[in-house]
């Protein structure tokens, strides 16, 4: 018997803020999948079960994924990945695959469970849903990201002068993730719209590495990667 796929959504960085059916799910699979760092240290996700899961309590089973764009590279390791997980599914074991946030947001579970279901399409996959980084914020900041009949957008900032200052002029809040690359030129963007005191930015939100920036103390900042921007005008 085929053992089932979850993803495992484990919310924003607090450990306290994993759903009750997640923590279910992970005490009950056999195998907690994570995305593994290839230096060795711990990915994000992992830190945040960490509390949960003993060592030598569970298959751990890291999973590594390139930082790359070249075809050649993608494909070999996605199916390397994938692969090692169908391993572990047809010996009968749950596989917990555990991401950041929520499983089918921005995640790198999406991908995996695409090409899951397009190569072992008997594979059975559960998805948990977590709680987002956006509402994390949202709760840390005390904002309300939408009311009445606000429209509400999540964009990954780019480097786009035009389309980045459209997005905040056609919605009423706004949030910019993967926002630490262009950091300036979103700076300069509100800048030219008079909106610099409606942004905040936070880095690794509700986590205990957790930190809260006004906008405009940011100019050549160097952020970390799990930064965002939420605009609300």
């Amino acid at each position: 018997m085929l053992g089932t796929l979850y993803g495992l959504g484990v919310g924003p960085g607090d450990p306290e803020l994993l759903t009750v059916k997640a923590f279910r799910k992970l005490k009950e699979s056999h195998v907690i999948a994570y995305p593994k760092k290839q230096k060795g240290s711990k990915s994000y996700a992992q830190k945040i079960i960490d509390v949960y899961v003993q060592p030598g309590e569970k298959e751990m089973l890291g999973l590594v994924f390139p930082m790359t764009k070249d075809p050649v590279i993608l494909e070999r390791k996605w199916s390397e990945t994938v692969e090692s997980v169908w391993e572990k599914l047809q010996e009968g074991k749950d596989v917990a695959f555990v991401t950041e946030g929520d499983p089918l947001l921005y995640s790198t579970f999406i991908h995996m469970m695409r090409l899951m279901q397009e190569r072992h399409p008997e594979a059975a996959i559960e998805v948990v849903p977590g709680i987002s980084s956006m509402n994390g914020a949202a709760s840390r900041l005390g904002l309300p990201l939408a009311d009445g009949d606000d429209h509400v957008a999540i964009i990954p900032a780019r480097d786009d002068y035009d389309a980045m200052k459209r997005a905040i002029e056609e919605h009423d809040c706004v949030i910019f993730i993967k926002v630490a690359k262009v950091i300036d030129l979103m700076l300069a963007v509100l800048k030219e719209l008079n909106l610099l005191s409606k942004a905040s930015v936070v880095t690794k939100v509700t986590s205990d590495e957790e930190i809260i920036w006004k906008a405009d103390e940011l100019q050549g900042a160097e952020l970390e990667y799990l930064t965002l921007m939420v605009v609300r005008k």
